[in-house]
């Protein structure tokens, strides 16, 4: 008998992936394709449309992302830099947009219409963001070795220095600021400040920053109303707190097992696909699915950590911990929001929100994170 000697790049790419983190990925997918089909029905049917009317919109969404992250995952280190330059020189361009012809949604001036999609830079940036920081800091970190945040020479005007990636990050972070978009600046900031500490910036530091939070925030709250509404509605219980509200009582209304075709209060409950999707989720499968959906997500970030930590390459480490930071952050936001215990941001739940920017933005980010950790594992 003929036995088979090598085995095919297909054959290598599914043993040397992360299954395990690659499958519960998909498993999010599926379920986000499932709430869609029971928040996106009411949620269209609120503002007057066919039923199905969200559900064929995201439908190309999930194609695109599922393609994404399977040929993303099949790239090596190299093609991943490349795509993640391309990403944020492509973001930085239609965030320039963004300033002179935005496309408003829902009264945001942060997306762009490229004619048969509109598309969001600020979610699409979040994969180069990741990739381009974890790469430059694990150079510098081989340059100029463990003090990189006060060695002069890391300070210095040339092309592998603090002064290129500041130059290309903080005009792209006050655009994103200026939409006005605080929610997201600050999602930045949180990340890109836990990257810097796992790089060795100093604990001391840590006052500093909360410091330049306090300022932006501050700002924040005495010139955008939006802002100043919500926090004052979160702290004082007054004002335009319906969507709260009617978050807190779809969760109440599912109970342990759910509503199941019972499940009305999420017929009034605005964005109940996007910002509000977990408890539209909890009020149709109850809190035991629910938690179940919480487990799935925090069994994402024990991956991360987990491949992070083991890590031979630097760059792998800062990419997967950022990847962490990032998906973590946005996850407790997001949850937070919908339970009362923070300030609505109209953040999105990655893999489950409806939101094609953000689906495939988070499809792409993974998609480079397990072919980086394959390389780093196998090669």
């Amino acid at each position: 008998m003929l036995k088979r000697t090598e085995e095919s790049k297909l054959t290598s790419w599914y043993f040397e992936i992360d299954r395990r983190l690659m499958w519960c990925l998909v498993g999010l997918i599926f379920i986000g394709m499932w709430a869609m089909v029971s928040a996106g029905s009411v949620a269209a049917e609120r503002i007057g449309m066919p039923w199905h009317f969200f559900i064929l919109k995201a439908l190309p969404f999930y194609g695109i992302g599922l393609v994404t992250l399977f040929v993303a995952s099949s790239l090596n280190k190299k093609w991943v830099l490349r795509l993640s330059a391309m990403d944020v020189a492509a973001c930085l361009l239609l965030l320039l947009v963004t300033l002179v012809a935005p496309a408003a949604v829902k009264g945001s001036n942060r997306w762009v219409d490229l004619g048969f999609v509109s598309v969001m830079p600020s979610d699409m940036m979040k994969p180069g963001f990741i990739m381009i920081t974890a790469w430059f800091l694990a150079t510098m970190k081989e340059k100029f070795g463990g003090n990189i945040f006060f060695n002069r020479e890391a300070w210095r005007l040339r092309w592998l220095s603090w002064w290129p990636y500041l130059a290309v990050f903080v005009p792209a972070f006050l655009i994103i600021l200026t939409h006005p978009d605080l929610g997201t600046s600050m999602l930045y900031f949180l990340v890109l400040s836990s990257m810097l500490f796992m790089a060795g910036l100093p604990l001391v530091i840590i006052p500093v920053l909360i410091g330049c939070v306090a300022v932006v925030g501050t700002f924040a709250f005495f010139t955008m109303s939006h802002v100043h509404n919500r926090i004052m509605s979160f702290f004082t219980g007054t004002g335009d707190d319906y969507q709260i509200r009617q978050s807190i009582q779809s969760i109440q209304h599912g109970g342990l097992l759910g509503s199941g075709d019972d499940a009305f209060v999420k017929q009034s409950l605005p964005d109940a696909h996007t910002d509000f999707v977990f408890s539209a989720i909890a009020e149709d499968s109850g809190a035991i699915v629910a938690c179940a959906l919480l487990c799935a997500l925090l069994y994402v970030l024990k991956r991360l950590f987990t491949n992070a930590l083991s890590a031979r390459d630097p760059f792998v480490f800062y990419a997967a911990s950022g990847t962490a930071a990032l998906f973590g952050t946005q996850v407790c936001i997001n949850m937070m929001s919908a339970l009362h215990l923070f300030a609505p941001k109209g953040m999105t739940l990655p893999f489950i929100s409806y939101g094609g920017s953000s689906f495939v933005s988070f499809c792409l980010l993974f998609g480079m994170i397990l072919a980086v950790i394959r390389e780093d594992k196998w090669k």
